[in-house]
Formats: C-alpha cells, sequence, structure tokens
C-alpha cells in the first residue's frame, strides 16, 4: 500500500542548471579554442564562465522555483553565448563530446593554475575531457537530508541518463553510443554513483579521502554523479549530457526536482530507501548509456534486462504525485511524450549526421538546434539580467 506523503511545496526547494558547451569551426566543424576570446567580449558577465579546455563554455542559471523561469533563462544564456560566438566566428554546440576533428589535448587547456593541476594531475585523460553535462542544483534543508536524498537517487540515475543522452557523434563517426560522454568522463577517479553513506560524516569522509589518495585536487574535483555542492545548500546531480535544445533542460530540471521532492519526503514519513547494490546501478547505467532511451536497460533492483522506456515510465509514476503538486506535470508529460516519440538528443544528432553532408554542415545544423527557442539568428532576445548567485561548480 502506497504511503500517502507530505509533499512540500515547490517554492520550498529552488532549482539552478549549468550548462557547457562545445565551440566549433563553421569552416571545419573542429573546436575552436574561442572561449578566451568570448569571455573578454562578454566583459564579467557572471553567469557565463570558463571550463577546462578552451573549446568549452558554461552557462550558469540563477537560483528559482519555477520551470518557466528556467526555461527563459537558459533560452537567454544560449543567445547570449552565442552572440559572442559569431563575433568570434565560431559557433555554440549543446553536445556532451565534441562531434568532429581532432582534440587538441594539453595545448588545449584554460589557462588558469587549477586547470593545469588538473592536467598535470591525470594528463592521460585530458585529450578526451572536453565532455559536456548538465548539471541540476536543488535546493536541500540541510546536509543531514542532501545525503538521504543522494541514497534515494541512486537506482533512477541511469533513467535520466537515458533521456538526456545526447552524444552519439564522436571522432567524426557514431561512437555506436547513445553518449559517449559518459564512458569518457566515467574514466576520472571519482566518477562514480554516490554511496548510500550513513550521514553527513562518512559522505565527508569519502570526499576527504578521495582527495587524499590523490583521485581528485580537490573537493570540488570529486566527480560523484550526484553529491552535496561543494559551494552551496544544494544536491547537484551531474549525470545528464547538455542538453540539445533548451527543453531538454527544462525535462530534466522538472524531473530531478520531483525526484528530490519525493525521496525528501519519504526521509520525512520514517521511510528507508530501498536497498540498491552499486554493481547493479553501475550496469544500469553502462546499459542506459550505450542502448539510450530505445534501447535494452537493466533495473537496478533486480538486475532483470527490460526496455529502458519501462524504467523511465516507473520513474514518472513514481513522481506523478510530486509534480502534480508542483504545477510541472503537463510540461513533464507534453516533453516526455516527444522522448516516446524518438526526439531524444541522441536520436535527433544521429538523424542530422547521417543527412548532413559535411562535418561543417553536420555542426551548423546542431548549433541550429542548440538556439531553438532563442529567437537566433535574426532576432537577438536582450541578454539576461546579472546573476549575483549564479550556481556554479567547477
Amino acid at each position: 500500500m502506497r504511503v500517502r506523503l507530505s509533499l512540500p511545496e515547490k517554492d520550498d526547494l529552488t532549482i539552478g542548471v549549468e550548462e557547457e558547451f562545445v565551440l566549433a569551426d563553421p569552416v571545419t566543424g573542429a573546436v575552436s579554442l574561442a572561449a578566451p576570446r568570448m569571455l573578454e567580449l562578454l566583459d564579467g558577465e557572471p553567469a557565463v564562465m570558463p571550463e577546462f579546455l578552451r573549446f568549452q563554455i558554461e552557462t550558469a542559471t540563477g537560483i528559482h522555483t519555477g520551470l518557466d523561469e528556467i526555461r527563459a533563462e537558459l533560452l537567454g544564456l544560449r543567445g547570449l553565448v552565442a552572440d559572442a560566438a559569431s563575433r568570434v566566428g565560431c559557433l555554440v554546440l549543446a553536445s556532451g563530446t565534441p562531434p568532429c576533428g581532432d582534440l587538441p589535448g594539453l595545448p588545449g587547456v584554460t589557462g588558469e593554475p587549477r586547470y593545469h593541476e588538473l592536467a598535470a594531475r591525470f594528463p592521460a585523460l585530458v585529450r578526451d575531457a572536453g565532455t559536456c553535462a548538465c548539471h541540476v542544483h536543488v535546493g536541500i534543508p540541510s546536509p543531514a537530508l542532501g545525503v538521504r536524498i543522494l541514497a534515494g537517487l541512486r537506482p533512477w540515475l541511469a533513467p535520466l541518463l537515458a533521456i538526456s543522452a545526447n552524444s552519439p557523434i564522436a571522432d567524426g563517426a557514431d561512437s555506436g553510443w547513445a553518449t559517449r560522454r559518459y564512458p569518457l568522463w566515467s574514466r576520472w577517479p571519482t566518477a562514480q554513483p554516490p554511496l548510500d553513506w550513513p550521514d553527513t560524516a562518512a559522505y565527508t569522509a569519502s570526499i576527504e579521502d578521495a582527495v587524499r589518495r590523490g583521485e581528485a585536487i580537490d573537493a570540488h574535483a570529486v566527480y560523484f554523479y550526484a553529491r552535496l555542492s561543494p559551494k552551496h545548500p544544494t544536491v547537484e546531480i551531474r549525470i545528464a549530457d547538455v542538453g540539445l535544445t533548451a527543453e531538454d533542460a527544462v525535462l530534466l530540471a522538472g524531473l530531478i526536482r520531483a525526484l528530490v521532492v519525493t525521496i525528501l519526503a519519504e526521509a520525512r514519513a520514517g521511510l528507508t530507501p530501498r536497498p540498491v547494490r552499486t554493481s547493479l546501478i553501475n550496469a544500469s547505467l553502462t546499459a542506459a548509456a550505450h542502448n539510450g532511451y530505445s534501447g535494452r536497460g537493466i533495473d537496478p533492483f533486480t538486475g532483470e534486462a527490460l526496455a529502458q522506456h519501462l524504467m523511465v515510465d516507473r520513474l514518472l509514476e513514481y513522481l506523478r504525485p510530486a509534480l502534480r503538486a508542483s504545477g510541472d506535470l503537463a510540461t513533464i508529460d507534453r516533453r516526455l511524450t516527444a522522448v516516446r516519440a524518438g526526439l531524444t538528443g541522441a536520436a535527433r544528432q544521429r538523424a542530422l549526421f547521417a543527412e548532413a553532408a559535411s562535418p561543417a554542415a553536420f555542426v551548423a545544423e546542431l548549433a541550429s538546434a542548440t538556439l531553438a527557442g532563442t529567437g537566433r539568428p535574426g532576432h537577438p532576445s536582450p541578454p539576461p539580467a546579472p546573476h549575483p548567485a549564479a550556481v556554479h561548480d567547477i
């Protein structure tokens, strides 16, 4: 029998979204090391930041309570970076990996001491480190409840990854993965699912142990798929590829907040998470990354092979009360209808790649899809307001 949960109002749990983008040369389709010049043009805009490699750029929304506000700001920020990119002669691509051309490796590292320290510690990982994610932050009442939320998130990471997969094309060819970003990113020593930590002390000990063992240069570089933010009172879910469109990011943000709301309500009702083996979580993530939404998945609760879309359906059923309480159910249903129709980022990328006559034509189509809904090109929207509380974690 389902326990009736007391769900918080959506205004109680804020959301913020970070998006990372690839910069590409419109003539060759290869990456463009243009981020430093773009940042100079943007003249200290706090919502736009450098990333590890100079062909990446990152945006961070402010703190919001509604999906409409998140959507509006995501569109504004995509337009803002696209305008700056056009002024330095490159394109902005929302893709989990650079799709075409050779990668620069160490010469492409952004000129900040922290990034050079990271490159010196993990030189073998630098060439393929330019992956681009969507990170969703959800405000939490306390670190203790945040650790409980991380435990509850564990079995649902795979359907989130399957929905968001958006990097099938890498090195100018179909990689065979719905998200090539996932296996590349997972090479980092701390890129792994959160554990079922009993309390905040155990969580903190895991972070400190990773740094002490040399697996990360500091707490910010501990890359759990979901973690407590080192800077903000949030849980940060990092499993997803950057969405091809802003609507993809809105879908992800809505689902993740509903997950946090549901797990928090269960914790307050005295319910404990159903035990899940980490080995099965990893197997479910690999299946989701390789096969995507339309392929076979693995149930992390049982190890059973099943269609991935059934796991997504189970996720939606689990979240339906929270989505209804927040007023987000219609938005999420509408976006999932598009996913069920085959309009995932991975499927759209593959279709564009199959139709493109050249790498340049392909990245042009990706750039156009990235800007869907922004009014670019033609009628640029005004830049968003300053963001004194942008939720950026390096």
